[in-house]
């Protein structure tokens, strides 16, 4: 089996559970996901199966998100998993809000969450948490290339944002950062990816509809549908040489390239003067 699955992660699950509850359905152990997602969080979560899992690389890891933001309290998590660390009874206003995120826009620096799993000196940050010892967060540089209010609750001080990211954006610091920014606190209450490079919310099947093998290849994607890469369609004479580890010579400029035989995905090649040597061989 080769291909990929746009799965919805459910809330409660983490990452890695869906990828052993796939494993158990198809007995095949070489699958891999694109992307960790919180266990409070849902939503798509592309999943590699079989030779796919060599492909992670090559696929946009842009992403999109809606996340709903309960203001006025911070948690030890930046999320609704943790404990409140403080409470603020400020009211804020819709303009307020939105003059705030354009803050957010462009390339911005964020500091992680002390409970993730970003390692510091082979240690996972939430292991210094669940320790109580002290650690340097370095922060990092991320991309927010639109952030926009989706809905504000006056009434229950709460505000849901849609927004679009570079890959390794934390939400969780977004909620954080937010309530600061606004003179009191937040943090993140709800989570959904709408987006994962070319893995769309409206195309993603619920986990809880994959409950046998066929299910998994009913859904399973040709992964030439979802590579951003131009691609070349391979002769008999090719297919034998790429088959035999040989380079072949074609008159193309792109510096990788996909070869395709029968529209499926052969090998992931590399273009130096016209000779295409083959770094992946997927038959």
């Amino acid at each position: 089996m080769f291909g990929f699955l746009n799965v919805y992660k459910p809330k409660g699950m983490t990452s890695h559970d869906v990828v052993a509850y796939l494993r158990r359905i198809t007995k095949i152990k070489q699958i891999g996901h694109t992307g960790t997602l919180d266990p409070f969080a849902e939503g798509v979560l592309p999943i590699c199966i079989g030779k796919a899992t060599r492909l992670i690389e090559y696929l946009q890891d842009n992403k999109a998100y809606i996340g709903t933001v309960q203001l006025g309290s911070s948690t030890t998590t930046y999320d609704i998993e943790g404990d409140i660390t403080n409470i603020s009874n400020k009211k804020i206003s819709i303009d307020d809000i939105n003059n705030v995120l354009k803050d957010f826009e462009g390339e911005i620096t964020q500091i992680p969450p002390i409970y993730s799993a970003i390692k510091v000196n082979g240690k996972k940050l939430y292991e210094y948490a669940r320790s109580n010892q002290n650690v340097t967060i370095e922060p990092r540089k991320v991309i927010i290339n639109e952030i926009k209010t989706e809905n504000f609750d006056y009434i229950n001080n709460t505000v849901t944002i849609f927004v679009s990211c570079s890959k390794g954006t934390y939400i969780r610091s977004i909620a954080n950062d937010l309530g600061e920014k606004l003179g009191t606190y937040g943090h993140l209450i709800k989570l959904v990816r709408v987006k994962a490079g070319d893995f769309e919310l409206d195309d993603s099947v619920k986990l809880e509809d994959i409950k046998t093998i066929d299910d998994v290849k009913n859904n399973l994607i040709n992964p030439l549908i979802k590579l951003d890469i131009p691609t070349y369609e391979l002769n008999e004479n090719e297919i034998t040489k790429v088959k035999n580890g040989n380079n072949i010579f074609i008159n193309n400029s792109n510096r990788t390239i996909i070869l395709t035989y029968n529209n499926n995905i052969a090998a992931i090649g590399y273009n130096e003067n016209g000779t295409i040597k083959c770094k992946k061989v997927f038959i």
